[in-house]
């Protein structure tokens, strides 16, 4: 790229480790209503914990078996102490949920929250035995006031197709579990990509493939731009639904971010029902669908044996709102249209979300397309059918089959 100061690279020269059996370990509230698998996980006191996390209380042993036995999960777990700033702990549990074999505890990253999910033939771990190379892993990240949970069905099933696959899915910052993370601004486009290069730094995984949906689609265009090239190895970065430059908002029932953030922000940080606000919201002028989704950031926030119920938001709201701000200054057209060596780079067009793309987004994508080519670089422009904004959900066996491509040199 012509005239861009590139960062040291960040892939390359990172351990790679192997264990025979993947957990699932999590101590964090669900930021979504999905279901979670049943876990084993207990707790130990490690190492290290950032000045910043207050307040958090050491959890006692659980073990509980999963009856799962068609892939792993692995989750951050984190367990915080009350004592002095240099004595505050993270735990992170391991745990073989297909044969409830015990892992060893280590001290866990603080950087963001994530879930490890496994297909059936991966024996890995970034904490044990270094003899063996990394398995393949492909990161997804969500859109902005989502969370890693939008991608977990979608990832499980990716799982029990590919089963030599592992799948980070990620909390960026200021969402989901990675709100109580404290991070430093400003809360950028480009800070995120940082957190998540870290994070795959520190879990010593080389990632294949890197898919974001919308405000994740620039995030994985700009953890191309800042990793040196040419990148450890070849990498397929998917950019869902959102284009390298402009934001442009969304038509008539489609999602507008940027009111429905500022409308998010007059609202109490504690609400009594999740009903009450779908019912203010859709008075707004958002639609029902909008509307359900946002409510998967509130969490029960009431004492267990209170009569009374309350909720509260999982997010940092005022970080968003500059992350999105960032959003839409943020331009990458560079990276497109000089693409570092080894890197193939897919654009997804939801058939009807035709207020994101204009004409002139997709001829730079497809002249794009024809430069690459030429010089031995990757550049491909795809359409889902049937399917708005909301891709994983309006057409998830579509997204499927156009993504598949993608892992089928890792299908056994």
């Amino acid at each position: 790229m012509a005239n861009a100061k590139k960062q040291p690279h960040v892939f390359a020269n990172i351990p790679r480790v192997s264990f025979g059996f993947m957990p699932l370990f999590s101590h964090s509230p669900p930021c979504c209503t999905a279901a979670a698998p049943a876990v084993n996980s207990w707790d130990q006191k490690s190492r290290f914990i950032p000045s910043s996390w207050r307040n958090c209380k050491v959890t006692s042993p659980i073990l509980r078996f999963s009856q799962n036995d068609k892939f792993n999960v692995s989750r951050l777990a984190l367990s915080h102490s009350r004592r002095g700033v240099k004595d505050r702990a993270i735990s992170m549990a391991l745990v073989g949920n297909t044969v409830g074999q015990k892992g060893e505890v280590v001290t866990s990253s603080s950087i963001l929250a994530y879930d490890l999910i496994q297909g059936a033939l991966v024996r890995w771990s970034s904490v044990m035995d270094r003899s063996l190379p990394d398995p393949p892993t492909a990161v997804f990240l969500h859109g902005i006031l989502g969370c890693r949970k939008n991608w977990g069905t979608f990832a499980r099933r990716l799982a029990q197709e590919f089963p030599t696959w592992q799948f980070l899915l990620v909390d960026l910052r200021c969402h989901g579990d990675s709100a109580s993370i404290k991070k430093r601004g400003p809360h950028t486009v480009a800070s995120a990509a940082i957190d998540v290069l870290k994070l795959v730094r520190d879990l010593r995984i080389t990632p294949r493939v890197l898919v974001g949906h919308s405000f994740g689609g620039k995030v994985v265009l700009s953890m191309v731009d800042q990793a040196a090239k040419p990148l450890a190895r070849p990498v397929r970065a998917w950019v869902l639904d959102a284009t390298p430059g402009k934001v442009r908002a969304g038509g008539d029932g489609e999602d507008h971010p940027a009111e429905l953030i500022s409308f998010l922000s007059t609202l109490p940080k504690e609400v009594s029902t999740k009903r009450d606000v779908v019912r203010a919201l859709i008075q707004q002028g958002f639609s029902n669908d909008v509307a359900q989704w946002v409510v998967t950031n509130l969490r029960p926030s009431s004492s267990p044996g209170s009569q009374s119920s309350s909720f509260s938001w999982v997010f940092d709201l005022r970080g968003i709102a500059e992350m999105y701000q960032s959003y839409e200054e943020t331009n990458l057209w560079k990276i497109v249209e000089d693409v570092p060596r080894g890197v193939h780079m897919n654009f997804l067009k939801a058939e009807r979300s035709l207020h994101r793309w204009a004409l002139e987004d997709l001829r730079r994508i497809h002249a794009a397309e024809e430069l690459a080519a030429e010089e031995g670089g990757g550049v491909e422009m795809h359409v889902l059918e049937d399917a708005g904004h909301w891709v994983h959900a309006d057409n998830p066996d579509g997204l499927f089959r156009i993504l598949s491509s993608s892992f089928e040199g890792g299908k056994t």
